[in-house]
């Protein structure tokens, strides 16, 4: 009952996105959504357990990204993963997307690392804290995404090490998305990063915004810092 409940809200959301999804996909994306809610039971992954929330404010809310950039044959970093949003779904609805997920929470990770194979679902689940990952990756992926990690501010000189050149920063964000916006001027100018769109896909009424930032020059060397430092003094 639950996931047809599911289904049906995200069927009637994805014609608003612009998106047309085989039922198999929307299958695949509830049974993801599903497992949330179940492992959710012993592990804190999310507060929205509702089968129509679910559908809403998780699914329908990921996949507004592919709305916004052609992620096919992309290679893509969602930093700050948690239970696996929005990354997961995008890759659901675009299986030639290259993802990897990151998160410095095991116990959430280990639990991707299982269930993702089991929905036939190939992403690479890494644990680790994102300005200590990106020793190795850097400048490696043409998009970084991330939902409620930070400030934006904060959040960029976590993401934009991780983006090639010619890529972009697809930030999520709510009813503060103009606010921040206006507070991370300097830290888009210093990350090497130019604002190119800022996208609202309302839900329920509340607002829901993505900020696409384009990188358009290599970040200096010196960024990220230690977090410690990055929130005591953000750019």
């Amino acid at each position: 009952m639950a996931m047809e409940k599911m289904l049906s809200t995200l069927s009637a959301g994805l014609p608003k996105l612009g998106l047309s999804l085989t039922e198999q996909t929307q299958q695949t994306l509830c049974r993801f959504g599903q497992a949330v809610v179940e492992q959710n039971q012993v592990m804190n992954l999310t507060a929205i357990t509702e089968p129509e929330q679910v559908a809403k404010l998780h699914l329908l809310d990921s996949l507004s990204l592919l709305t916004l950039s052609d992620l096919k044959n992309k290679k893509m970093i969602d930093v700050g993963c948690g239970a696996g949003f929005p990354g997961v779904p995008v890759k659901i609805a675009c299986p030639e997307l290259q993802l990897t997920l990151l998160d410095s929470l095991g116990k959430r990770m280990n639990w991707l690392s299982e269930i993702l194979p089991a929905l036939g679902v190939e992403a690479e689940c890494v644990t680790g804290r994102a300005e200590e990952e990106v020793i190795g990756r850097r400048e490696q992926y043409d998009i970084a995404t991330s939902r409620a990690v930070a400030r934006l501010n904060i959040l960029l000189e976590l993401t934009a090490p991780y983006v090639k050149v010619g890529g972009k920063v697809l930030a999520m964000k709510g009813t503060a998305a103009q606010e921040e916006l206006a507070e991370a001027k300097n830290a888009i100018r210093r990350l090497g990063l130019q604002m190119e769109t800022v996208a609202d896909f309302p839900v329920d009424g509340t607002a829901h915004t993505v900020i696409v930032l384009k990188k358009i020059a290599p970040t200096p060397a010196q960024y990220p810092r230690r977090y410690a430092k990055i929130k005591q003094s953000p750019l």
